[in-house]
């Protein structure tokens, strides 16, 4: 908390973590137009931007209009640090602990600290909603596999925003038929529900806007961490669709294989917390804000720090390869986050795909720890059958 406040003044414009709050002025200008009967898709919002969510997120978002305006950002900020000390805890159960007052304490502290690491400090300054929606899948992963309410998180959490549907995915690959069928449950529900109520508005969304990629940024946009945005960055243009689908295919497949083998082998969070990872690196665009998923990592890290403290060196690199980190191009003009680091700098090509390359690290560490899981389970074995 402290480098957050230092790093950067916090009431500098258009970068002070005071300072924000666009994000979550645009969603309450959606669910304002809907409530007066204005078009959400064709006409632009605050600040000339786009509304790109789906129609059944504004009906979410109208508790927001509720807030006055001067108001909004400061609640939706404070709103944020609560849900990411909830993805904290939640975090911890998953990995079976037992929710005290001390393990409260701790997760405090931790939440506090991984407010620094970019992708939350971006989604606290721009008021995102990317916490909340992982809050909403880790409490889905945090139930047991036969809860009737397993999936409905899921389905919940891409009604608002589609890419949390890759874990209907995830379900599927771990043939939890009935947390799929619910997750789509919800998600066909959330549609129907603002078809009804928006008609107008969804029609125009699932037939023209949802096909409109460009309403987000280009693919050469810096703060376009995917495996997309990789390909455009090399190349200096936007990624063929092909090779970009060649190669997002093949690392879903291969993510896929590895959280269900992580899954079945005790390693629940990592297996989520990969998934939440993969979706990021193959959506078309991601956003830097929509790595969130770095925090259940850091609390899983944390966790294998407990028997072994090499795993702290693991976290303090992890913490400084993605920490929101500043530079400084002119006294009015900071940028936070090593991707938008200037491209004369050695290294600019490694910089300003920063995350892909910390998913592509964290891939391989997932390999190797389901690979020594079915290597002492092989040797448990051996040794019971010898016994």
């Amino acid at each position: 908390m402290i480098l957050l406040f230092t790093t950067v003044d916090p009431w500098l414009d258009r970068a002070g973590i005071l300072d924000g709050g666009l994000d979550v002025h645009v969603y309450r200008d959606g669910a304002w137009r809907i409530l007066h009967g204005l078009p959400l898709y064709t006409e632009p919002t605050i600040a000339g931007l786009l509304y790109t969510y789906t129609p059944f997120s504004t009906i979410a978002f109208i508790p927001i209009v509720a807030i006055p305006w001067r108001w909004v950002a400061d609640t939706w900020l404070i709103l944020n640090l609560l849900v990411l000390f909830g993805c904290v805890l939640l975090s911890w159960r998953i990995l079976g602990y037992r929710i005290n007052r001390q393990l409260a304490a701790i997760s405090a502290l931790l939440a506090i600290t991984l407010a620094f690491i970019e992708p939350v400090r971006t989604t606290l300054f721009y008021g995102q909603i990317n916490l909340m929606l992982m809050l909403l899948v880790l409490w889905d992963f945090s139930r047991t596999d036969r809860s009737t309410l397993r999936g409905i998180g899921v389905g919940i959490a891409a009604g608002i925003k589609l890419v949390p549907a890759y874990f209907v995915v995830q379900f599927l690959a771990l043939r939890q038929w009935r947390s799929a069928l619910t997750a789509v449950g919800a998600f066909v529900a959330s549609i129907v529900l603002a078809w009804i109520v928006l008609p107008a508005d969804s029609r125009q969304y699932w037939t023209s806007t949802f096909f409109q990629s460009n309403r987000i940024a280009d693919d050469m946009h810096p703060s376009n961490q995917s495996i997309r945005g990789v390909i455009a960055h090399l190349t200096r243009h936007p990624a063929p669709v092909w090779l970009w689908l060649l190669i997002a295919g093949t690392v879903t497949l291969v993510s896929l294989a590895i959280t269900v083998g992580l899954f079945r082998h005790g390693e629940r969070l990592l297996a989520v917390t990969l998934a939440g990872l993969t979706a990021c690196a193959v959506s078309p665009f991601s956003w830097d804000h929509h790595w969130v998923w770095f925090v259940p990592l850091f609390v899983y890290l944390v966790h294998r720090a407990q028997s072994r403290w090499a795993w702290w060196l693991v976290a303090a690199t992890l913490f400084v390869s993605i920490g929101a980190w500043t530079w400084e191009y002119d006294p009015n003009y900071v940028v936070v986050g090593l991707f938008l680091f200037p491209p004369w700098w050695p290294g600019a090509q490694l910089l300003i795909n920063s995350f892909v390359i910390v998913y592509a690290i964290v891939l391989i560490g997932a390999t190797v720890v389901l690979f020594r899981r079915r290597a002492g389970l092989e040797v448990a074995d051996e040794v019971h059958a010898t016994a």
